[in-house]
């Protein structure tokens, strides 16, 4: 398959899709973009806006997978909005929901956190993440538990850095040799990547199917 995968990032999702498929990347930022060359050098990469590049792109490709920017959506803003930080969803996340919906032919999925609010389109719903999809979502819960903050210590005296670095370790990404300021928060942003496996290969056997019909019609 020719695969698109938007909002990159170090690419969490993609960690166990192996080299078979055809796989074009877009990452805004250059450094993360860089590391995702690095880990993934049969993919080809583009640094620039993953928004747009999908609108001008996305019908070149047979599988989608998005994940846009999640700040905006999560249950953070109620403590935000608290601390006098008000800001609006970013609705470029229903943009995307909507044109593929309406006119991509191949599948997709775009993924992100359980928001705040009630979704403005009914998603699927797998472990902490809400999936739009033209095909079933497996139900996955995430192994990786990363959400507690760093500080106090827990009753066996493990602070909750060492307990988050242990929860993140279980990615399988070694980042020890990129100079990036916020390590964390890079793996913090990553899907499972057995979650990302699960659907792709959802993916693939729709994929499959769809190739098969056709090959009957014609």
């Amino acid at each position: 398959m020719k695969i698109l995968n938007l909002y990159a990032g170090i690419g969490g999702n993609r960690k166990l899709w192996g080299n078979e498929h055809k796989i074009t990347a877009v990452e805004l930022d250059e450094r993360i973009a860089s590391i995702y060359a690095d880990i993934y050098s049969d993919d080809t990469v583009i640094v620039g806006d993953a928004h747009e590049y999908l609108l001008e792109h996305y019908q070149e490709f047979d599988f989608i997978w998005a994940s846009p920017p999640c700040p905006t959506h999560s249950i953070v803003n109620f403590f935000l909005n608290a601390k006098g930080i008000i800001r609006y969803p970013d609705m470029k996340l229903y943009q995307e929901i909507i044109l593929l919906q309406h006119f991509f032919k191949g599948d997709y999925v775009i993924e992100n956190v359980k928001s705040y609010y009630d979704p403005l389109i009914i998603p699927q719903v797998s472990g902490r993440h809400y999936f739009w999809s033209n095909f079933k979502i497996p139900h996955l819960e995430s192994r990786i538990k990363i959400s507690r903050m760093c500080g106090d210590k827990d009753t066996l005296g493990v602070t909750q850095g060492e307990i988050r670095k242990k929860e993140m370790d279980k990615l399988g990404f070694d980042l020890s040799k990129y100079q990036y300021p916020e390590k964390d928060k890079l793996l913090r942003n990553c899907v499972d990547p057995e979650i990302g496996l699960a659907i792709l290969r959802r993916a693939t056997e729709s994929y499959k199917q769809k190739s098969a019909q056709q090959q009957v019609l014609f």
